[in-house]
C-alpha cells in the first residue's frame, strides 16, 4: 500500500508579487498551504489544498495564538515536512526617521519584525516533538545588510530579522529534532514595493535614481522567477548550513 507524503507550508503576505507566484508554485507541487494575509486571493479560494486567513500581522500576538492552535490540530502521519515561510513585509514610510510617523514606525516593525518572531514561536512550540523535517525561512533583503537613507524602518526590521535568524539556528542546533533555518535574501524583484520606492519623492529619497536605474536597465528578477528560486533554496539538502544567505550566492 502506498503511503502518501504530505507537506504542509504556512507562507505569509501570499495575496500579491512574490508571496502569491510562491503560493501558486507550491500549491502546483501538491504542498498542503495556509496562506496569511491581509486579504484572501480569489484564485485560491476553492482549492483543496489552501487554507487562507484574512488577518492583520500587526496583531501579530492573536496570529501567532491561532497558528498554535492550528498546527496542533494537525495529523502527523505520512507528514515529510513542516515549512514556515515568513514573506511579508512592509515599506511604511520613505522618508528620514526625523519626518516619518509613529504609526509608520509602529506598522514597519510589528509587520516586519515582531510577526516573524511572533510566528516563528508559535510555530516552534507547536511542533516541538514532530520527528518531521522542519523549516522557516525568513524572507530579508540586502537592506538588512546595507544600510539606506530614508529606509531606517524597513532597513531595521530586516537587519533584526537576519539576527535572531542567528539566534535561532543556534537554539534549534541544540534539539534532537531541531528547525533548519534561513533568512534569506531574495535578490531584486519587479514587486510593487519597487514601483514605491520608484515613486517617492526624491528629495526625501535620495537613491530614487538608483531604482528607477535598475528598472531602465532591466535587471530586476520577475516574481515568478523570484519565487522559483526561493522555493528551490528552501528545499535544497543543506538549507539552513548559512543561517544568513543570499539567493544570488547559488550557482
Amino acid at each position: 500500500m502506498l503511503t502518501m507524503t504530505i507537506h504542509i507550508t504556512i507562507l505569509t503576505g501570499a495575496s500579491r508579487g512574490m508571496g502569491h507566484a510562491m503560493a501558486e508554485q507550491l500549491l502546483g507541487m501538491g504542498h498542503q498551504l495556509l496562506c496569511i494575509s491581509r486579504q484572501e486571493n480569489t484564485q485560491f479560494a476553492q482549492h483543496p489544498l489552501c487554507t487562507q486567513w484574512a488577518l492583520d500581522l500587526q496583531d501579530s500576538a492573536s496570529v501567532a495564538a491561532k497558528l498554535h492552535s492550528w498546527l496542533a490540530a494537525q495529523k502527523t502521519a505520512g507528514l515529510e515536512s513542516v515549512n514556515l515561510i515568513n514573506n511579508a513585509g512592509v515599506v511604511a514610510a520613505i522618508a528620514p526617521l526625523s519626518g516619518v510617523q509613529a504609526s509608520d514606525i509602529n506598522i514597519a516593525l510589528r509587520v516586519g519584525l515582531e510577526a516573524p518572531m511572533q510566528l516563528t514561536a508559535a510555530f516552534l512550540r507547536a511542533t516541538e516533538k514532530w520527528q518531521t523535517k522542519k523549516r522557516v525561512l525568513n524572507i530579508s533583503s540586502g537592506l538588512g545588510r546595507r544600510a539606506m537613507a530614508s529606509q531606517t524602518g524597513y532597513c531595521a526590521a530586516k537587519a533584526g530579522m537576519d539576527h535572531f535568524t542567528r539566534c535561532l539556528a543556534l537554539e534549534e542546533a541544540l534539539k534532537p529534532h531541531g528547525a533548519q533555518v534561513c533568512s534569506l535574501a531574495p535578490g531584486v524583484i519587479d514587486t510593487d514595493m519597487q514601483v514605491q520606492l520608484r515613486s517617492a519623492d526624491a528629495a526625501l529619497f535620495p537613491d530614487r535614481a538608483a531604482f528607477e536605474g535598475m528598472k531602465i536597465q532591466g535587471v530586476l528578477t520577475s516574481v515568478h522567477d523570484a519565487a522559483s528560486r526561493i522555493l528551490d533554496y528552501l528545499l535544497r539538502k543543506d538549507f539552513g548550513s548559512n543561517p544568513v544567505a543570499d539567493v544570488r550566492d547559488v550557482a
